[in-house]
């Protein structure tokens, strides 16, 4: 009762800020359209001057009164040239090794975390109280805790400057687990299982004919997330790998800023860097931000409704 109570005053408070937007008129049609200014603003732009920043000259990279202009198509192919020749191929490696290391990392994480989630919220069994606080426990850690105890893990199983140092860690996804516990308890009937156990089903065939069709929308959303947070991982690839021909992206990236020659002392203070020049940087980044949007653009529709049909009570 106490939560339905709360929810209820948070809709009145979103039904009185509306209705006093509403009576202010078009003070109240100003007012939303500076908040959605600011945040367009504040992640749009940032975006915009990283694709312009690949058409201009190093020269005049900041010395233009108006960062936000567009240089020219002569500047952006030396740009994609410049990068995709760094260190003989380098960039083109790293893309393939996170988009192998992402591929078999999402594909392990879904496998894990599909099965131990609904195992977890249809089954009744000892532990399983003290499985979901383990989750929820494993899930709240920061990454920088975990770091050590996985180094030295795959340190003894000869694992470091592997593949595998990358892959096995992202595969065991708590959060996924507990999505997919929270997803399945509320939108999965108990009713519906039972009926089927009923008519001969084993346990398997009702996972697999059942919770996995019904679980379409979760996979959508889990894919999406476990792609994102594979795809950007940095601090364990940092610390795992120290062979370049085995980064992955991010790493490679940092690599690439780290060589940036100091058109300004502030972005690169690193003592010895190279004559790699910011532009090419830039469009080093885009190779990291591209295939996100790609994949988003995408599974929007899986993400939104996995996002919200778990919290629907079926």
């Amino acid at each position: 009762m106490t939560g339905q109570k709360a929810t209820n005053n948070r809709a009145r408070s979103r039904m009185s800020l509306r209705r006093y937007l509403g009576e202010l008129g078009i003070v109240g049609y100003v007012i939303r359209l500076a908040i959605l200014l600011v945040f367009a603003i504040y992640f749009v732009v940032p975006l915009v001057w990283l694709l312009f920043a690949t058409t201009r000259d190093p020269s005049n990279l900041y010395s233009n009164w108006f960062p936000l202009t567009f240089g020219s198509l002569d500047r952006l192919a030396t740009s994609w040239n410049n990068i995709i020749a760094y260190q003989n191929g380098e960039m083109l490696l790293w893309m393939g090794n996170s988009i192998r290391y992402t591929g078999l990392s999402l594909l392990g994480s879904l496998a894990i975390c599909i099965p131990a989630g609904y195992i977890l919220a249809i089954g009744h069994f000892p532990g399983r109280r003290v499985l979901l606080w383990l989750t929820l426990i494993t899930m709240l850690l920061p990454v920088s805790a975990m770091v050590l105890p996985l180094f030295l893990e795959l340190n003894l199983a000869h694992l470091i400057d592997t593949q595998w140092a990358v892959i096995l860690p992202a595969m065991f996804f708590p959060f996924g687990v507990y999505l997919t516990y929270v997803y399945y308890g509320s939108s999965l009937p108990g009713e519906l299982v039972d009926a089927a156990r009923v008519d001969g089903c084993s346990e398997l065939r009702v996972f697999w004919n059942l919770a996995l069709p019904l679980g379409r929308p979760l996979l959508g959303l889990l894919a999406f997330i476990s792609f994102n947070a594979n795809w950007n991982n940095f601090f364990g690839p940092y610390v795992m790998l120290n062979n370049d021909k085995v980064y992955n992206m991010p790493v490679g990236l940092n690599s690439v800023v780290a060589a940036t020659s100091a058109l300004r002392p502030g972005f690169n203070p690193t003592p010895g860097a190279t004559s790699f020049v910011q532009a090419d940087a830039a469009m080093a980044a885009l190779f990291m931000i591209v295939p996100v949007v790609i994949v988003f653009i995408f599974s929007m529709r899986y993400v939104t409704k996995g996002a919200f049909t778990g919290g629907v009570k079926g």
